[in-house]
């Protein structure tokens, strides 16, 4: 008999143990596998975004990318891990009061109206299980109208092998992201990669809220 599914509790209990660990490695070693994640921020079409939301900021390098990028823009960043806000807070200090960040899940929308011109999950979404499409939905609320939400992550990976070992790091990868997203928005951008001659793919998604 299989285990029932964790509850959104457990599972987001299991990633915040997970990254106290890795919270001390995660720049040193993630560039060499979270590909993309400077590339789609040249996908952002259109003005440049004046509110901007990151799900799932983790050490804040892609915080601080965004306000360098966008000088003008006020910046929120929200995640599960405290040891990785605590990085991204570091991080972040230079920029002053226009980058915030929030210690919690993000399964309903931040705010009670729409209120972001950009909403940006880099390789986050993959880790919410269950969740992902409760986190999708939650962004599409917090948008404003015409705002676009911005995805990179992993997609899939013809290799079994390779599908477990990403499961035992509280990773997802068979495909679930994308037909969802097409579904709930308008893509202006939307591509598969390859990485490492096809071990995996990755998605490059950008869509605008309708």
């Amino acid at each position: 008999m299989s285990a029932p599914p964790a509850s959104p509790d457990a599972a987001g209990a299991a990633v915040e143990k997970y990254y106290r660990f890795h919270s001390r490695i995660y720049d040193a070693t993630r560039w060499s596998f979270l590909f993309g994640r400077s590339a789609i921020l040249g996908k952002i079409p259109g003005e440049p975004p004046r509110r901007i939301l990151e799900v799932g900021c983790g050490t804040g390098r892609n915080l601080a990318e965004l306000a360098r990028r966008f000088p003008a823009a006020e910046i929120s960043g929200v995640d599960l891990s405290a040891p990785m806000l605590e990085l991204a807070r570091r991080k972040t200090r230079g920029f002053g009061p226009r980058v915030h960040l929030f210690h919690q899940a993000y399964a309903a929308p931040l705010g009670d109206a729409p209120a972001f011109d950009l909403i940006l999950f880099s390789y986050a979404l993959s880790m919410f299980n269950p969740g992902y499409d409760t986190a999708i939905a939650a962004a599409r609320r917090d948008l404003a109208p015409g705002g676009l939400v911005a995805v990179v992550d992993f997609h899939d990976s013809r290799f079994r092998f390779f599908q477990r070992w990403m499961g035992l790091n509280h990773v997802r990868m068979n495909g679930q992201l994308r037909p969802l997203l097409q579904s709930l928005f308008t893509p202006t951008t939307d591509s598969l990669r390859s990485a490492y001659a096809g071990v995996w793919r990755y998605l490059i998604f950008v869509g605008r809220n309708e």
